[in-house]
Order: structure tokens, then sequence, then C-alpha cells
């Protein structure tokens, strides 16, 4: 490095953002109901992910955090949808068990 040289300390805020949200999205995505926060911070970290590459791109600095933000958030919410999805199936469902559960029970006076 050149001694007249001045080291670029400033810092790609919506970056940092971005890999924060995509991480949280991608592990909350293995927790039932908290899934649907995990999506939220995943369609953030995307956001946020897109806003700090522009941002790297303007300043001419390295863009990995952003990159790295906008990968996590993206798989991290198409794990979270599936979790959802799977989330409501398996609350339809038990619905569902106890509706039939309790219609048998009211079947018991008839034998």
């Amino acid at each position: 490095m050149d001694n007249n040289q001045v080291p670029n300390t400033q810092q790609n805020t919506p970056a940092i953002i971005a890999l924060v949200c995509g991480l949280v999205g991608l592990i909350g995505a293995w927790f039932g109901w908290f899934s649907i926060v995990a999506l939220i911070c995943s369609i953030l970290g995307i956001v946020f992910g897109s806003k700090g590459m522009k941002q790297a791109k303007a300043a001419g600095s390295g863009n990995g955090l952003a990159v790295a933000g906008l990968v996590l958030g993206i798989i991290g919410a198409v794990l979270s949808f599936v979790g959802v999805v799977c989330w409501a199936f398996c609350a339809a469902a038990e619905s569902a068990v106890e509706g039939a559960v309790e219609g048998l029970e009211g079947l018991e006076g008839l034998y």
C-alpha cells in the first residue's frame, strides 16, 4: 500500500443488514412457527442486498457482503416459504383430526 493512499473505511450498511437478515432468515426457516418471521427477514435481506450492491457499485468498492446477504436471503425466503406452507398444512390437519374425533365421540350413544 502506498503511503499517500488512504484506505476506504466507508461501511456499506445495507450490505451488513442484508447479511444479518439473510442469516436470520436461513436459520429461522428451520424452527416451525418462526418461519413467518424468517420469511420477513429473508425478504428484507433480499431488499437490502440489492441496495448494498448498488451502493458498492456507486462507491467502487467490493460487494461481497451484499452478494452474500442477497444469496442467503433468497435461500432463506424459499425455505421459509416452504416452512410456512408446511406449518399451515399441519395446523389445518390438526384441526381436521380434532373435528373428526369430536364427531366420532358423538356416535358413542348409537351402539
